[in-house]
């Protein structure tokens, strides 16, 4: 029975074919890197659906993912809708051309707000704040060993910590999303109003201008993949977080990056496939 092949290492090479070696066998390594990682989060989602057969575990905890991932973000999502409310107000009437009518500011500002900038930025700053409280919290519970503490309890780490933050960030961020959208639009109506030339009837007009409840959905669908985005990519980071307080600091930096990936890649998906059903 012949032996398995040792790999060699590149220094024992000669020294022409070093580079191109070490280039190959970089690329095989991201390769393997890229199927491990899909494997594993494979893995991950089915423990997931497992998870849901055990609602006496996740059901009292998702109450209080509920107060931490919405209630307590409403006055940052307050505070963004309103100044990007505003704003976009105020550049549409300032870069209107003379004789344009001035109900396009309501318009465009119902527009942006609802199909675009509420459910984007209101995920994109949330992923800040929530994905990498999220991260952090369940990172810290892996490196400080709670996670296998559960598991000798008797309790499924899934069902305890992912499954009610997943539940917890699909059903607040649309809930948030309602919130952004109507105080980016209020917004936009005081600073058109107070700010500007705009009157009332010229901003409510353009408001009711072409609107119609499927750009309602439009948000929240968007808004609902986002929560789910942060929570699972910021939930498996903390998951599989290494030992160390620098582990916790790199996998919260590295679910805040790809959860911010994905809800653009996200967006503009959703846009691509649903923009002609707005129309």
């Amino acid at each position: 029975m012949s032996n398995p092949p040792v790999s060699r290492q590149t220094e024992t090479y000669p020294v022409v074919q070093r580079t191109s070696i070490r280039f190959f066998r970089r690329i095989a390594r991201g390769t393997m890197g890229i199927f491990r990682d899909i494997g594993l989060r494979t893995y991950f989602f089915r423990d997931i659906g497992r998870a849901f057969g055990d609602p006496a575990t996740y059901a009292p905890e998702t109450i209080r993912q509920m107060k931490n991932i919405g209630v307590d973000s409403i006055p940052l999502t307050v505070i963004v809708a309103a100044f990007i409310g505003g704003v976009i107000a105020l550049q549409t009437r300032y870069q209107l051309l003379p004789g344009v009518q001035l109900s396009i500011i309501g318009l465009a500002t119902r527009l942006m707000i609802i199909l675009e900038l509420g459910p984007l930025l209101t995920g994109l700053v949330l992923t800040g704040r929530v994905g990498g409280r999220m991260t952090a919290e369940i990172g810290t519970m892996r490196v400080t060993e709670q996670i296998d503490a559960l598991e000798t309890l008797a309790y499924d780490p899934i069902a305890f910590l992912i499954v009610p933050r997943l539940l917890a960030a699909t059903v607040m961020l649309p809930a948030l999303v309602v919130l952004a959208d109507a105080v980016g639009v209020m917004s936009g109506y005081l600073v058109s109003v107070r700010v500007t030339d705009v009157t009332a009837a010229d901003f409510i007009t353009g408001l009711r201008l072409g609107f119609g409840t499927f750009q309602v959905v439009y948000s929240l669908l968007k808004a609902m993949m986002f929560g789910m985005a942060i929570a699972l990519v910021c939930s498996y980071e903390g998951y599989i977080t290494e030992a160390g307080a620098e582990g916790v600091g790199r996998s919260t930096a590295r679910a805040v990056v790809i959860a911010s990936v994905t809800i653009l890649v996200l967006d503009a998906l959703t846009a691509a496939i649903l923009a002609p059903l707005l129309q």
